[in-house]
Order: C-alpha cells, then sequence, then structure tokens
C-alpha cells in the first residue's frame, strides 16, 4: 500500500459568507492509496475551527509509519488517527480502494444502494434583499439553507420566504445567537415555516437546550463532531448534522447513521466545501437523510474529473471513476 498526497486550491464562485468568515477559496488534499493496480481518493480539508490546515493535515498523515499504511484496513484507520480531516482523507481513500477492488463497488461494501438525492443550496449571509434577490434567482433549487447571524434574522427569513415561498428552507447561525434570541425567534421561526434550525448556539452554550421543546427542529453540527459526542447531544437537539470531515470520514458517518435512525433524531448530511470528490462518499451516508446539503461543488469555478452530475441541485450518484 502506497500513500500519496497532493494539495490542491479550489477557488469559490463568489464569496461564501457565514455568520464567523468570509471564503474566497478553500485548500484541500488529495489523499491518494495505491495497492496492486487499484488507486482509491479522498479529498479532505479538514475542520478550520479547530485549526486544521493543508498543511497539518499533510504533516499528521506524512508521518504516520510506512509499516502501518502498508496493512492499512478500515478498523485499523479508527485507531490510527483522531476524528478529523486526515482521518476522513485517509478513510474514503481506503474505502474507494477496496470499491474499486469490488466487483459491486461501494453499494456492496456497504449495503446501502445509491440513488440521486436533492441537495440543499447556500445563501451567503447578506442584507435581507440581497438574500431575497439570490433565492429568487435559483428557482430550480426548491431547498435552499441560509446563513444568519444574530443581526435581525427574521428580517432576512422574511424577505428570502416572500422571494421564494414554494423553497423548503433551513438556517444555519454557525453558533452566532444567544439564547435570549433563540427564545425570542422561535415562534417567527414557525410562522415562516423553517424547516431545520442548525447550530443556533455556541457548543460551550448550549446546555441552555436542554429538553427544550422549541417551535421547530434544532440540529448539532459544532456541537457534534463525531459519534463519541451523541450521547452528550442527545436531550439537546433533533438532528445531527454528520460532516466526514468532522468526524473522520466515512466509517464513523455511518455509525452516526445508525445511532441517529435507532434514536429517531433527524440526519442531516453537510459538508465543508469542497469539490465532488469530497462530496461523493457522502452520498453514501445521506441515502435516506431528512437534509442533505452537499452542494460544495456548486460554488467552485473548476472541479475534479469526472464530476459530480448536479442538476437543478439533484445529485445524481458518482460514477466509479470518481468515487466507489
Amino acid at each position: 500500500m502506497q500513500l500519496t498526497l497532493k494539495s490542491q486550491r479550489w477557488e469559490m464562485v463568489a464569496p461564501f459568507v457565514t455568520a464567523g468568515e468570509t471564503v474566497n477559496h478553500i485548500d484541500v488534499v488529495h489523499v491518494m492509496l495505491e495497492h496492486e493496480g487499484f488507486v482509491g481518493r479522498a479529498e479532505t480539508m479538514g475542520v478550520d475551527y479547530f485549526g486544521e490546515t493543508v498543511e497539518s493535515l499533510q504533516a499528521e498523515l506524512s508521518a504516520l509509519d510506512p509499516a502501518a499504511i502498508s496493512r492499512l484496513d478500515r478498523e485499523t484507520v479508527q485507531t490510527l488517527l483522531p476524528p478529523g480531516g486526515s482521518r476522513n482523507g485517509l478513510d474514503c481513500a481506503l474505502w474507494d480502494l477496496e470499491a474499486k477492488q469490488n466487483a459491486g463497488g461501494i453499494c456492496a461494501l456497504t449495503g446501502i444502494a445509491l440513488a440521486p438525492l436533492n441537495t440543499l443550496f447556500t445563501l451567503s449571509l447578506d442584507d435581507p434583499d440581497a438574500m431575497a434577490r439570490r433565492a429568487y434567482d435559483v428557482p430550480q433549487l426548491t431547498r435552499l439553507k441560509l446563513k444568519l447571524n444574530a443581526d435581525a434574522p427574521l428580517d432576512c427569513l422574511q424577505a428570502v420566504r416572500e422571494a421564494r415561498p414554494d423553497a423548503q428552507l433551513v438556517i444555519d447561525a454557525n453558533g452566532s445567537w444567544t439564547p435570549q434570541l433563540v427564545t425570542a425567534v422561535g415562534d417567527g421561526l414557525a410562522r415562516f415555516d423553517v424547516a431545520l434550525l442548525e447550530q443556533p448556539l455556541p457548543p460551550d452554550q448550549d446546555s441552555a437546550l436542554e429538553n427544550l421543546r422549541y417551535p421547530v427542529p434544532l440540529c448539532a453540527d459544532e456541537s457534534c463532531q463525531s459519534s463519541a459526542d451523541l450521547e452528550a447531544v442527545a436531550d439537546r437537539y433533533d438532528a445531527i448534522n454528520i460532516k466526514l470531515d468532522k468526524c473522520g470520514g466515512l466509517t464513523d458517518a455511518l455509525a452516526i447513521r445508525v445511532w441517529c435512525q435507532r434514536n429517531k433524531k433527524l440526519i442531516m448530511v453537510g459538508n465543508m466545501l469542497g469539490s465532488s470528490l469530497a462530496m461523493a462518499p457522502a452520498l453514501v451516508v445521506a441515502q435516506g437523510a431528512d437534509f442533505v446539503d452537499l452542494d460544495g461543488p456548486l460554488w467552485q469555478h473548476t472541479d475534479v474529473e469526472p464530476p459530480l452530475t448536479i442538476n437543478a441541485g439533484l445529485i445524481q450518484p458518482p460514477e466509479p471513476a470518481l468515487w466507489g
């Protein structure tokens, strides 16, 4: 087994603005595992709010014992690295390698049949009129996620709802709200038919959500990194946002999926931005999910080859040449 790493920069088609940052480009690591003529690939960018960078991921992966790489399997990966971008890259590349060595591909390995899925499309944080115009300009996209901060979120929500009465709306506050604001806007969110409120509070403040009977479902993102965090947030959230970079790959993501199904939690499968190579393994976890948020390639000027086919928000399963 041979490990190869390559850095890649993807330029955004427009600034991707959240409550915490503005992103004009992303830097990622492409991870390749070669064995007996087969090559498994993956893309990872890590978790930026934990300080992970292309440099730190490459350093962490390059420091692995070659002997450990030579006898790598999915179980070993889980103990070799902690949750995060490095494990994600290694784990997803290994899944891809095994899928290419198996006549049935990723479906045979996981027992999960892949079907086309509709993704949310993110509206960057902006003033109400600008967000409404953006929503109006994409009538073919019927699932929209609004990035909102604590500055008059209901004004933005109302503007978008009036522009798009037909759309499913999800709000992502990226932990920028206060417990007081969460309480104050609850009825308004319900009035404008918000399907999900994602990470309203910072992780160190979300104890305020404990056993809260809120008008719309609440989803954990930054508060739940991996399967190890599930029990701690079980009484605070109705949904879990599963991201491969957070939890450290497809293996743990599938474990979270099973836990959510058993515990009657809504499932959201999200992304940290990234190309079709980053989204492809997430499509496995997203089968049957309540919310699919895998619009990363739509934000990029260019993509990997072959890319995912995405038309009007509908993502087709990846070709084996891409992943799986």
